[in-house]
């Protein structure tokens, strides 16, 4: 019995270090960094380097791509598979027994190894590319869109104030990370994106291929609720941007790889020049439950595809992601790359404004606000791969349909950075000054966050006196609807809720303490918020 306990023993040991593991290893150094930072334009387009000298943001060690003879020393390897490869995080994403895998850092220029299984770790492409075209053009009058039944996915977020002044995404680029995009060069809602060029290339990073039109159906759902155009069906929140289409998810296998891949294709999209990175993926649980995050992982920076999505953010690109599905499932909370600190998280609603009870929540595990913001995905108007125009749940959805007016509100503002149009964003949001952990800051309101209300302008408001001792009115015209009026307190406690309406503009101070408080005003299609100060 002894002989076979051994014999048993030695038998599961060969098998640990025979099986195949999934790993990152990490190099210490670049040592011809500095050949390529002299010389940009051998890894980074011109619009990428504009998009930085306009951010005054400079070139730096992580744009610089890995040391080829050390990639090529680990493809030597026996044993070793690589699957993608990260110059921001310089680094290589392999495959290997374990063995394999732990001898290569025996190599000098290996910083170190960490493992997809946490349990093994000592502490617990070519893309075909077309030129963007910018165009100047100034609306001289308010344009109305047929949106069709995409109407209130575009109204809840007052975006048509946007489209109505012609800011409908046009000079910026927009790279879709998603699992595929069958029927978008064919079906019709997206032939005003083909017809005018707009698509300008794709690789499927998981097949290793140039064709991009293919895989699942998810992600042409996904672009038509930014690109899509079909009168009096769907137009979506951005239909004169331009669009890069990158396959990173892997339908078949949940594996961490799939993080390398979406990183790697963020790393492409900035060295192209895009503005925004929309990306309806998730990663939390893997299919080897080794591999599988844990809550404490969701703190913005240890999760691979969170880190990249934060480097992201630091080469000034707009990073929006779905909050996740999970809202109703026993792990509610949001995964990666939506616990990234500046990625902008988005939720979803439904039609009358409501939390889909899908969709993930927050905290993150640090305890930071998510998602940040929401939009309507409860249901969404979308295309599917035959043209045909109807609807689907989910946060996979309200990020596009945010991330499209997103392009638009930066077309409307070309001089602002990447931090000052998130923040406006937020700013504009229904709950900015009561943030929680199922709405975040709320829905956005871009008529706000441009400046106008509505093409028109025609509405009036005011808030006065201020400083006030027994009453304040909030004095408004041209609204039929009541209006909600709600004051909060400097820790953001709502201690006063009112309706206000034109015949009753009134609301009493005298149930406050003397101190500064937070209004927030509500009403169809007019949102301000403001400070008060009770005598």
């Amino acid at each position: 019995m002894r002989y076979s306990l051994y014999f048993l023993s030695l038998f599961f040991s060969l098998s640990m270090f025979s099986q195949q593991e999934d790993a990152w290893v990490y190099f210490k150094d670049k040592p011809n960094a500095q050949v390529f930072l002299d010389n940009p334009l051998q890894m980074l387009t011109q619009r990428a380097l504009d998009r930085r000298a306009n951010q005054n943001i400079a070139l730096n060690v992580t744009d610089a791509p890995l040391e080829k003879s050390y990639v090529d020393q680990i493809k030597a390897s026996t044993g070793i598979t690589i699957l993608a490869k990260s110059k921001w995080m310089n680094s290589l994403h392999i495959r290997g027994t374990q063995s394999s895998i732990a001898a290569l850092t025996a190599n000098s220029f290996v910083d170190k190894v960490v493992y997809a299984n946490r349990n093994l770790n000592s502490s617990s492409g070519k893309v075909t590319v077309s030129p963007v075209e910018n165009k100047n053009v100034t609306a001289k009058v308010k344009i109305d869109y047929p949106y069709g039944n995409g109407a209130n996915q575009i109204q809840m977020l007052n975006g048509q104030v946007l489209h109505q002044q012609n800011f409908t995404g046009d000079g910026k680029v927009i790279a879709v990370l998603d699992a595929g995009f069958p029927g978008v060069n064919t079906a019709q809602p997206f032939q005003n994106l083909i017809n005018n060029n707009r698509i300008l290339g794709g690789y499927d990073f998981v097949a290793r291929s140039d064709n991009f039109y293919t895989g699942n159906n998810h992600g042409t759902l996904v672009l038509s609720t930014m690109g899509g155009y079909k009168e009096n069906a769907l137009i979506g929140t951005a239909p004169d941007a331009s669009y890069y289409l990158f396959i990173t998810e892997d339908v078949v296998n949940e594996n961490p790889v799939e993080e390398s891949y979406w990183v790697e294709a963020a790393e492409k999209a900035d060295s192209l020049g895009v503005d925004i990175i929309t990306s309806s993926l998730g990663y939390f649980s893997f299919d080897n439950p080794n591999y599988s995050h844990i809550y404490s992982d969701m703190n913005g920076s240890t999760n691979f595809i969170s880190r990249g999505a934060e480097i992201a953010f630091s080469k000034g690109i707009i990073v929006v992601a779905s909050a996740g599905n999970e809202g109703n499932s026993s792990e509610p909370h949001i995964g990666g790359p939506a616990d990234a600190v500046s990625v902008i998280t988005v939720g979803a609603v439904s039609a009358s404004k409501v939390k889909a009870g899908f969709s993930s929540i927050g905290p993150t595990s640090d305890n930071r606000i998510k998602p940040d913001v929401m939009a309507q995905g409860a249901p969404s108007a979308v295309s599917n791969t035959a043209g045909t125009i109807t609807t689907s749940n989910g946060t996979s959805f309200s990020c596009p349909i945010m991330a499209g007016m997103i392009a638009c509100l930066w077309q409307a503002h070309p001089s602002k950075t990447n931090q000052e149009i998130r923040q406006m964003i937020l700013q504009s949001s229904d709950r900015y000054t009561t943030p929680d952990n199922n709405y975040g800051y709320g829905i956005p309101n871009f008529g706000s966050a441009l400046g106008v209300q509505s093409f028109e302008n025609t509405t009036t408001f005011t808030v006065h006196p201020n400083p006030a001792k027994t009453t304040i009115s909030f004095s408004f015209s041209h609204l039929n609807t009541p209006a909600s009026v709600i004051i909060y307190s400097v820790l953001g406690q709502k201690v006063l809720e009112q309706q206000v309406t034109l015949e009753n503009q009134d609301v009493s101070l005298q149930a406050l303490k003397s101190g500064l408080y937070f209004y927030s005003f509500d009403a169809e299609g007019l949102h301000r918020t403001g400070k008060i100060i009770k005598q």
